[in-house]
Protein backbone atom coordinates (compact mmCIF):
# COMPACT_ATOMS: atom_id res chain seq x y z
CA UNK A 1 0.00 0.00 0.00
CA UNK A 2 2.83 2.42 0.81
CA UNK A 3 4.08 2.22 -2.79
CA UNK A 4 0.73 3.56 -4.00
CA UNK A 5 0.14 6.16 -1.31
CA UNK A 6 3.57 7.49 -0.29
CA UNK A 7 6.28 9.34 -2.18
CA UNK A 8 9.59 7.50 -2.25
CA UNK A 9 12.85 8.73 -3.76
CA UNK A 10 14.93 6.21 -5.66
CA UNK A 11 18.45 6.62 -7.04
CA UNK A 12 18.40 6.84 -10.85
CA UNK A 13 21.12 4.22 -11.22
CA UNK A 14 18.86 1.69 -9.49
CA UNK A 15 16.03 2.45 -11.93
CA UNK A 16 18.10 2.11 -15.11
CA UNK A 17 19.59 -0.87 -16.89
CA UNK A 18 23.30 -1.02 -17.69
CA UNK A 19 22.40 -0.24 -21.32
CA UNK A 20 20.51 2.89 -20.28
CA UNK A 21 23.38 4.01 -18.07
CA UNK A 22 25.73 3.65 -21.04
CA UNK A 23 23.36 5.76 -23.16
CA UNK A 24 23.58 8.46 -20.50
CA UNK A 25 27.36 8.27 -20.31
CA UNK A 26 27.68 8.42 -24.10
CA UNK A 27 25.30 11.38 -24.28
CA UNK A 28 27.46 13.24 -21.78
CA UNK A 29 30.58 12.86 -23.95
CA UNK A 30 28.87 15.20 -26.43
CA UNK A 31 27.89 17.47 -23.57
CA UNK A 32 31.47 17.66 -22.31
CA UNK A 33 32.62 18.70 -25.77
CA UNK A 34 29.97 21.44 -25.76
CA UNK A 35 31.23 22.65 -22.37
CA UNK A 36 34.80 22.90 -23.65
CA UNK A 37 33.91 24.50 -26.98
CA UNK A 38 31.26 26.96 -25.79
CA UNK A 39 32.44 28.75 -22.65
CA UNK A 40 30.80 32.06 -23.61
CA UNK A 41 27.41 32.95 -25.01
CA UNK A 42 28.91 33.89 -28.39
CA UNK A 43 30.67 30.55 -28.63
CA UNK A 44 27.50 28.73 -27.61
CA UNK A 45 25.55 30.43 -30.40
CA UNK A 46 28.26 29.57 -32.93
CA UNK A 47 28.13 25.95 -31.75
CA UNK A 48 24.32 25.88 -31.93
CA UNK A 49 24.21 27.37 -35.42
CA UNK A 50 26.72 24.85 -36.76
CA UNK A 51 24.89 21.95 -35.10
CA UNK A 52 21.50 23.22 -36.25
CA UNK A 53 22.56 23.54 -39.87
CA UNK A 54 24.07 20.05 -39.72
CA UNK A 55 20.62 18.87 -38.58
CA UNK A 56 18.76 20.57 -41.43
CA UNK A 57 17.80 23.90 -39.82
CA UNK A 58 17.83 27.06 -41.94
CA UNK A 59 17.65 30.76 -41.04
CA UNK A 60 14.07 31.87 -40.42
CA UNK A 61 12.40 34.04 -43.08
CA UNK A 62 9.25 35.77 -41.82
CA UNK A 63 8.04 36.22 -45.41
CA UNK A 64 8.22 32.50 -46.17
CA UNK A 65 5.60 29.79 -45.70
CA UNK A 66 6.59 26.74 -43.67
CA UNK A 67 5.14 23.25 -43.47
CA UNK A 68 5.08 20.59 -40.77
CA UNK A 69 8.58 19.30 -40.12
CA UNK A 70 10.37 22.40 -41.39
CA UNK A 71 13.28 23.50 -39.18
CA UNK A 72 14.30 27.12 -38.69
CA UNK A 73 16.48 29.20 -36.40
CA UNK A 74 16.87 32.86 -35.46
CA UNK A 75 20.30 34.16 -34.47
CA UNK A 76 19.74 37.04 -32.02
CA UNK A 77 22.72 39.37 -32.42
CA UNK A 78 25.15 36.47 -32.15
CA UNK A 79 24.49 36.04 -28.41
CA UNK A 80 21.10 34.27 -28.21
CA UNK A 81 19.34 31.85 -30.53
CA UNK A 82 15.91 30.34 -31.11
CA UNK A 83 15.36 27.06 -32.96
CA UNK A 84 11.94 25.83 -34.04
CA UNK A 85 10.43 22.76 -35.65
CA UNK A 86 7.05 23.45 -37.27
CA UNK A 87 4.38 21.12 -35.92
CA UNK A 88 1.51 19.37 -37.69
CA UNK A 89 -0.92 21.72 -35.96
CA UNK A 90 1.21 24.77 -36.56
CA UNK A 91 0.52 27.25 -33.77
CA UNK A 92 -3.26 26.86 -33.38
CA UNK A 93 -2.90 24.98 -30.07
CA UNK A 94 -0.01 27.14 -28.90
CA UNK A 95 3.71 26.37 -29.09
CA UNK A 96 5.93 24.37 -26.75
CA UNK A 97 9.01 26.18 -25.52
CA UNK A 98 12.13 25.06 -23.69
CA UNK A 99 14.11 28.10 -22.59
CA UNK A 100 17.66 27.87 -21.23
CA UNK A 101 20.44 30.43 -20.93
CA UNK A 102 23.99 30.30 -22.24
CA UNK A 103 25.71 33.00 -20.22
CA UNK A 104 27.54 32.08 -17.02
CA UNK A 105 29.22 33.97 -14.15
CA UNK A 106 32.68 35.17 -15.13
CA UNK A 107 35.14 38.08 -15.04
CA UNK A 108 34.87 40.72 -17.79
CA UNK A 109 37.36 43.42 -18.70
CA UNK A 110 36.67 47.07 -18.01
CA UNK A 111 36.62 49.33 -21.13
CA UNK A 112 40.08 50.69 -20.25
CA UNK A 113 41.68 47.62 -18.67
CA UNK A 114 45.43 47.67 -19.28
CA UNK A 115 47.78 49.26 -16.75
CA UNK A 116 51.10 48.53 -15.12
CA UNK A 117 52.10 48.48 -11.47
CA UNK A 118 55.45 47.60 -9.92
CA UNK A 119 56.88 46.23 -13.16
CA UNK A 120 53.82 44.06 -13.86
CA UNK A 121 51.24 44.48 -16.63
CA UNK A 122 47.68 44.05 -15.35
CA UNK A 123 44.06 44.04 -16.54
CA UNK A 124 41.29 45.76 -14.57
CA UNK A 125 38.07 43.71 -14.46
CA UNK A 126 34.38 43.98 -13.71
CA UNK A 127 32.84 40.68 -12.65
CA UNK A 128 29.65 39.42 -14.34
CA UNK A 129 26.89 37.66 -12.44
CA UNK A 130 26.84 36.14 -8.98
CA UNK A 131 30.40 34.99 -8.40
CA UNK A 132 32.04 34.27 -5.05
CA UNK A 133 35.15 36.36 -5.64
CA UNK A 134 37.54 34.30 -3.53
CA UNK A 135 36.98 31.31 -5.83
CA UNK A 136 38.48 33.18 -8.80
CA UNK A 137 41.90 33.98 -7.33
CA UNK A 138 44.95 31.74 -7.81
CA UNK A 139 43.10 29.89 -10.58
CA UNK A 140 44.21 29.64 -14.24
CA UNK A 141 41.86 31.61 -16.47
CA UNK A 142 41.53 31.99 -20.23
CA UNK A 143 40.73 35.02 -22.38
CA UNK A 144 37.71 34.77 -24.70
CA UNK A 145 35.81 37.37 -26.68
CA UNK A 146 35.87 39.82 -29.55
CA UNK A 147 37.36 43.14 -30.57
CA UNK A 148 34.97 45.12 -32.79
CA UNK A 149 37.00 47.56 -34.89
CA UNK A 150 35.82 50.86 -36.30
CA UNK A 151 36.15 49.52 -39.85
CA UNK A 152 33.50 46.89 -39.11
CA UNK A 153 35.88 43.98 -38.63
CA UNK A 154 35.28 41.72 -35.63
CA UNK A 155 38.33 39.86 -34.32
CA UNK A 156 37.76 36.75 -32.21
CA UNK A 157 40.12 36.01 -29.33
CA UNK A 158 40.56 32.72 -27.47
CA UNK A 159 43.77 32.38 -25.45
CA UNK A 160 44.41 29.83 -22.74
CA UNK A 161 42.47 26.78 -23.93
CA UNK A 162 45.15 25.11 -26.04
CA UNK A 163 47.85 23.30 -24.06
CA UNK A 164 50.47 25.47 -25.78
CA UNK A 165 48.69 28.73 -24.89
CA UNK A 166 49.62 30.90 -21.93
CA UNK A 167 46.99 31.30 -19.20
CA UNK A 168 46.28 34.21 -16.88
CA UNK A 169 45.71 34.56 -13.14
CA UNK A 170 44.42 36.79 -10.34
CA UNK A 171 46.87 36.58 -7.46
CA UNK A 172 46.10 35.91 -3.79
CA UNK A 173 48.01 36.59 -0.59
CA UNK A 174 50.27 33.96 0.88
CA UNK A 175 48.99 32.64 4.24
CA UNK A 176 52.11 33.95 5.98
CA UNK A 177 50.97 37.54 5.30
CA UNK A 178 47.21 37.06 5.39
CA UNK A 179 46.59 37.57 9.11
CA UNK A 180 44.62 40.78 8.46
CA UNK A 181 42.81 39.35 5.43
CA UNK A 182 41.51 36.26 7.23
CA UNK A 183 39.89 38.32 9.98
CA UNK A 184 37.62 40.05 7.43
CA UNK A 185 34.35 38.78 6.01
CA UNK A 186 34.63 37.19 2.58
CA UNK A 187 32.93 40.22 1.04
CA UNK A 188 35.48 42.58 2.58
CA UNK A 189 38.51 40.35 2.01
CA UNK A 190 37.87 40.02 -1.73
CA UNK A 191 36.41 43.04 -3.51
CA UNK A 192 35.62 43.64 -7.15
CA UNK A 193 38.46 46.11 -7.53
CA UNK A 194 40.91 43.48 -6.24
CA UNK A 195 40.23 41.11 -9.14
CA UNK A 196 43.08 42.34 -11.33
CA UNK A 197 44.61 39.90 -13.80
CA UNK A 198 48.35 39.44 -14.26
CA UNK A 199 49.08 39.51 -18.01
CA UNK A 200 52.82 40.16 -18.30
CA UNK A 201 56.06 40.91 -16.46
CA UNK A 202 58.63 41.73 -19.18
CA UNK A 203 59.21 45.24 -20.62
CA UNK A 204 59.97 46.29 -24.15
CA UNK A 205 63.69 46.87 -24.75
CA UNK A 206 63.40 50.65 -24.93
CA UNK A 207 64.91 52.72 -22.13
CA UNK A 208 62.89 55.77 -23.20
CA UNK A 209 59.54 54.00 -22.91
CA UNK A 210 57.87 55.14 -19.66
CA UNK A 211 55.24 52.36 -19.71
CA UNK A 212 57.49 49.56 -20.89
CA UNK A 213 55.54 46.67 -19.32
CA UNK A 214 52.16 47.85 -20.56
CA UNK A 215 53.73 48.59 -23.95
CA UNK A 216 55.12 45.06 -24.27
CA UNK A 217 51.69 43.51 -23.77
CA UNK A 218 50.14 45.92 -26.25
CA UNK A 219 52.86 45.19 -28.80
CA UNK A 220 52.23 41.43 -28.52
CA UNK A 221 48.48 41.95 -29.00
CA UNK A 222 49.11 44.27 -31.94
CA UNK A 223 51.47 41.79 -33.59
CA UNK A 224 48.92 38.97 -33.31
CA UNK A 225 45.59 40.75 -33.77
CA UNK A 226 46.42 44.16 -35.22
CA UNK A 227 44.66 45.99 -32.39
CA UNK A 228 45.55 49.12 -30.42
CA UNK A 229 44.64 50.04 -26.85
CA UNK A 230 41.70 52.10 -28.12
CA UNK A 231 40.13 48.92 -29.51
CA UNK A 232 39.42 47.72 -25.98
CA UNK A 233 36.75 50.43 -25.91
CA UNK A 234 34.61 48.39 -28.31
CA UNK A 235 35.58 44.92 -27.14
CA UNK A 236 33.75 42.21 -25.21
CA UNK A 237 36.45 40.25 -23.44
CA UNK A 238 35.58 37.60 -20.86
CA UNK A 239 37.88 35.58 -18.62
CA UNK A 240 36.75 32.07 -17.73
CA UNK A 241 38.45 29.06 -16.09
CA UNK A 242 41.10 27.61 -18.40
CA UNK A 243 40.59 23.96 -17.49
CA UNK A 244 38.47 21.48 -19.45
CA UNK A 245 35.51 19.43 -18.23
CA UNK A 246 36.49 16.27 -16.37
CA UNK A 247 34.85 13.14 -15.02
CA UNK A 248 34.67 13.18 -11.21
CA UNK A 249 34.78 10.23 -8.83
CA UNK A 250 36.18 6.72 -9.00
CA UNK A 251 32.99 5.68 -10.81
CA UNK A 252 33.11 8.66 -13.22
CA UNK A 253 29.46 9.37 -12.36
CA UNK A 254 29.84 13.16 -12.19
CA UNK A 255 31.09 15.86 -14.53
CA UNK A 256 33.10 18.75 -13.14
CA UNK A 257 33.36 21.86 -15.30
CA UNK A 258 32.87 25.58 -15.61
CA UNK A 259 29.47 26.74 -16.88
CA UNK A 260 27.05 23.93 -15.99
CA UNK A 261 24.71 26.78 -15.03
CA UNK A 262 23.11 26.79 -17.49
CA UNK A 263 24.78 24.86 -20.29
CA UNK A 264 23.72 21.64 -18.55
CA UNK A 265 20.17 22.53 -19.60
CA UNK A 266 21.08 24.26 -22.87
CA UNK A 267 22.71 21.19 -24.39
CA UNK A 268 19.84 18.76 -23.60
CA UNK A 269 17.30 21.33 -24.83
CA UNK A 270 19.30 21.75 -28.04
CA UNK A 271 19.52 18.00 -28.62
CA UNK A 272 15.81 17.61 -27.84
CA UNK A 273 14.81 20.02 -30.62
CA UNK A 274 17.10 18.13 -33.01
CA UNK A 275 15.46 14.80 -32.08
CA UNK A 276 11.78 15.76 -31.85
CA UNK A 277 10.88 14.55 -35.35
CA UNK A 278 7.67 16.13 -36.70
CA UNK A 279 5.80 17.16 -33.54
CA UNK A 280 2.08 17.78 -33.22
CA UNK A 281 2.59 21.36 -32.04
CA UNK A 282 5.36 23.71 -33.10
CA UNK A 283 8.34 23.40 -30.73
CA UNK A 284 10.92 26.06 -29.87
CA UNK A 285 14.23 25.85 -28.02
CA UNK A 286 15.52 29.18 -26.73
CA UNK A 287 19.14 29.68 -25.68
CA UNK A 288 19.32 33.14 -24.14
CA UNK A 289 21.98 35.59 -23.02
CA UNK A 290 22.12 37.83 -19.93
CA UNK A 291 20.11 35.65 -17.50
CA UNK A 292 22.82 35.94 -14.87
CA UNK A 293 22.39 39.73 -14.74
CA UNK A 294 18.62 39.94 -15.05
CA UNK A 295 17.97 38.99 -18.70
CA UNK A 296 18.50 42.60 -19.75
CA UNK A 297 19.36 44.16 -23.12
CA UNK A 298 18.39 43.10 -26.61
CA UNK A 299 19.78 39.58 -26.17
CA UNK A 300 18.18 38.87 -22.79
CA UNK A 301 14.63 37.59 -22.41
CA UNK A 302 13.38 40.89 -21.07
CA UNK A 303 13.63 41.84 -24.73
CA UNK A 304 10.66 41.06 -26.97
CA UNK A 305 12.36 38.87 -29.55
CA UNK A 306 10.73 35.60 -28.40
CA UNK A 307 7.28 37.17 -28.51
CA UNK A 308 8.05 38.65 -31.95
CA UNK A 309 9.10 35.23 -33.23
CA UNK A 310 5.91 33.57 -31.98
CA UNK A 311 3.92 36.42 -33.52
CA UNK A 312 5.57 35.80 -36.90
CA UNK A 313 4.80 32.08 -36.66
CA UNK A 314 1.21 32.83 -35.64
CA UNK A 315 0.65 35.18 -38.59
CA UNK A 316 1.58 32.37 -40.97
CA UNK A 317 -1.39 30.49 -39.55
CA UNK A 318 -3.67 33.52 -39.69
CA UNK A 319 -3.56 33.94 -35.90
CA UNK A 320 -2.59 36.64 -33.43
CA UNK A 321 0.61 36.12 -31.52
CA UNK A 322 -0.94 36.96 -28.15
CA UNK A 323 -3.62 34.31 -28.65
CA UNK A 324 -0.99 31.70 -29.47
CA UNK A 325 1.14 32.64 -26.47
CA UNK A 326 -1.79 32.28 -24.08
CA UNK A 327 -2.23 28.69 -25.27
CA UNK A 328 1.50 27.92 -25.08
CA UNK A 329 3.55 26.04 -22.52
CA UNK A 330 7.18 26.34 -21.46
CA UNK A 331 9.83 24.47 -19.54
CA UNK A 332 12.15 27.10 -18.10
CA UNK A 333 15.27 24.98 -18.49
CA UNK A 334 17.48 26.19 -15.67
CA UNK A 335 19.46 24.45 -12.99
CA UNK A 336 18.52 23.92 -9.38
CA UNK A 337 20.71 23.53 -6.31
CA UNK A 338 21.68 19.98 -5.39
CA UNK A 339 21.61 19.01 -1.72
CA UNK A 340 25.19 19.19 -0.50
CA UNK A 341 26.12 16.84 2.37
CA UNK A 342 28.93 19.22 3.34
CA UNK A 343 26.40 22.02 4.00
CA UNK A 344 23.17 20.37 5.17
CA UNK A 345 21.99 23.43 7.12
CA UNK A 346 21.52 25.37 3.86
CA UNK A 347 18.84 22.95 2.66
CA UNK A 348 15.55 21.44 3.75
CA UNK A 349 16.09 17.76 3.11
CA UNK A 350 12.55 16.73 2.13
CA UNK A 351 12.22 19.38 -0.57
CA UNK A 352 15.71 19.51 -2.02
CA UNK A 353 16.97 18.03 -5.27
CA UNK A 354 19.59 15.31 -5.01
CA UNK A 355 22.35 14.37 -7.42
CA UNK A 356 21.49 11.17 -9.33
CA UNK A 357 17.78 11.35 -8.59
CA UNK A 358 16.78 12.76 -11.97
CA UNK A 359 15.97 16.15 -13.42
CA UNK A 360 14.60 18.68 -10.92
CA UNK A 361 11.15 20.26 -11.25
CA UNK A 362 10.56 23.49 -9.33
CA UNK A 363 7.05 24.89 -9.02
CA UNK A 364 8.59 28.17 -7.91
CA UNK A 365 12.00 29.72 -7.26
CA UNK A 366 12.40 33.28 -5.96
CA UNK A 367 13.50 34.18 -2.44
CA UNK A 368 11.96 34.17 1.00
CA UNK A 369 8.20 34.69 0.53
CA UNK A 370 8.40 33.54 -3.13
CA UNK A 371 9.55 37.03 -4.13
CA UNK A 372 10.47 37.37 -7.78
CA UNK A 373 9.14 34.04 -8.97
CA UNK A 374 6.73 32.46 -11.37
CA UNK A 375 4.65 30.24 -9.08
CA UNK A 376 3.40 27.68 -11.60
CA UNK A 377 -0.26 26.67 -11.39
CA UNK A 378 -1.14 23.19 -10.16
CA UNK A 379 -2.82 22.18 -13.42
CA UNK A 380 0.36 22.65 -15.45
CA UNK A 381 2.44 20.88 -12.80
CA UNK A 382 0.09 17.92 -13.20
CA UNK A 383 0.50 17.96 -16.99
CA UNK A 384 4.28 17.92 -16.70
CA UNK A 385 4.11 15.08 -14.17
CA UNK A 386 2.05 13.04 -16.61
CA UNK A 387 4.30 13.75 -19.59
CA UNK A 388 7.42 12.77 -17.66
CA UNK A 389 5.91 9.69 -16.04
CA UNK A 390 4.42 8.43 -19.31
CA UNK A 391 7.82 8.82 -21.02
CA UNK A 392 9.75 7.12 -18.22
CA UNK A 393 11.64 10.28 -17.27
CA UNK A 394 13.25 10.14 -13.82
CA UNK A 395 12.48 13.41 -12.06
CA UNK A 396 12.18 14.98 -8.62
CA UNK A 397 10.50 18.03 -7.10
CA UNK A 398 12.91 20.64 -5.80
CA UNK A 399 13.18 23.91 -3.91
CA UNK A 400 16.26 26.13 -4.03
CA UNK A 401 17.52 25.78 -0.48
CA UNK A 402 16.11 26.66 2.92
CA UNK A 403 13.31 29.22 3.20
CA UNK A 404 14.58 32.69 4.31
CA UNK A 405 18.20 31.80 3.56
CA UNK A 406 18.32 33.31 0.08
CA UNK A 407 17.01 32.10 -3.24
CA UNK A 408 17.30 32.74 -6.95
CA UNK A 409 15.39 33.41 -10.12
CA UNK A 410 15.11 32.15 -13.69
CA UNK A 411 13.59 33.26 -16.99
CA UNK A 412 10.32 31.56 -16.00
CA UNK A 413 9.04 34.85 -14.58
CA UNK A 414 9.62 36.63 -17.90
CA UNK A 415 8.08 33.99 -20.14
CA UNK A 416 5.04 33.52 -17.92
CA UNK A 417 4.38 37.27 -18.29
CA UNK A 418 3.57 36.55 -21.93
CA UNK A 419 0.63 34.40 -20.80
CA UNK A 420 2.55 31.13 -21.17
CA UNK A 421 2.14 28.31 -18.64
CA UNK A 422 5.71 27.94 -17.37
CA UNK A 423 7.57 25.75 -14.90
CA UNK A 424 11.25 25.40 -14.00
CA UNK A 425 12.88 22.12 -15.00
CA UNK A 426 16.63 21.62 -14.67
CA UNK A 427 19.60 19.60 -13.53
CA UNK A 428 20.72 19.72 -9.87
CA UNK A 429 24.17 21.31 -9.51
CA UNK A 430 26.79 21.12 -6.76
CA UNK A 431 29.05 24.17 -6.16
CA UNK A 432 26.80 26.30 -8.37
CA UNK A 433 28.36 29.52 -9.74
CA UNK A 434 31.86 28.34 -8.85
CA UNK A 435 34.61 27.88 -11.45
CA UNK A 436 34.18 24.10 -11.09
CA UNK A 437 30.55 23.01 -10.77
CA UNK A 438 29.49 19.36 -10.64
CA UNK A 439 26.49 17.47 -12.06
CA UNK A 440 25.42 13.85 -12.46
CA UNK A 441 25.63 12.27 -15.90
CA UNK A 442 22.34 10.46 -15.27
CA UNK A 443 20.59 13.71 -14.39
CA UNK A 444 21.85 15.35 -17.60
CA UNK A 445 20.43 12.51 -19.68
CA UNK A 446 17.10 12.58 -17.82
CA UNK A 447 16.88 16.29 -18.61
CA UNK A 448 17.27 15.48 -22.31
CA UNK A 449 14.59 12.79 -22.06
CA UNK A 450 12.30 15.26 -20.27
CA UNK A 451 12.69 18.06 -22.81
CA UNK A 452 12.19 15.66 -25.69
CA UNK A 453 9.08 14.13 -24.08
CA UNK A 454 7.67 17.63 -23.57
CA UNK A 455 8.09 18.34 -27.28
CA UNK A 456 6.63 15.10 -28.64
CA UNK A 457 3.96 14.06 -26.11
Amino acid sequence: MSEKLLTERKHAFLQLTDEEVKLADDFCEGYKNFLDEAKTEREAVDYAVAAAEANGFVPFDYTAKYNAGDKVYVNVHGKSIMLAVIGKNGTKNGVRISAAHIDAPRVDLKPIPLYEANDTAMFKTHYYGGIRKYQWVATPIAMHGVFALKNGEVIKVRIGEDDKDPVFCITDLLPHLAQEQVTKTLAAAFTGEDLNITVGSRPVRDEDEKKAFKMNVMKLLNDKYGITEDDFLSAEIEFVPAFKSRDVGFDRSLIGAYGHDDRVCSYPALQAIFDCGVPEDTCITVLADKEEIGSTGNTGLQGHWLAYFVEDLAKMDGLEGRHVLCKSTCLSADVTAAYDPNYPSAFEANNSAYVNYGVGVSKYTGSRGKSGTNDCNAEFVAKVRKVFDDAGVIWQMAELGRVDLGGGGTVALLISKLGVDTIDVGVPVLSMHSPFEMVSKLDVYEAYKGFKAFFVN
